[in-house]
């Protein structure tokens, strides 16, 4: 999920740089809810685990 984060950001970076605003602004709001959903489950499955012990 993180990978596709990553992918959604540079395609909002190239789209800025060629002029496309709205494209850019679509993909880096979907690589900002990726993140946000990577977060979540990584503090999660961290919390989890630390209980497990």
């Amino acid at each position: 999920m993180l990978y596709y984060a990553l992918v959604f950001f540079i395609i909002a970076i190239i789209a800025a740089a060629f002029g496309f605003g709205g494209i850019a602004a679509g993909a880096a709001s979907i690589a900002k809810l990726l993140f946000f959903i990577f977060l979540v489950i990584f503090i999660v499955t961290l919390i989890m685990g630390l209980v497990r012990r």
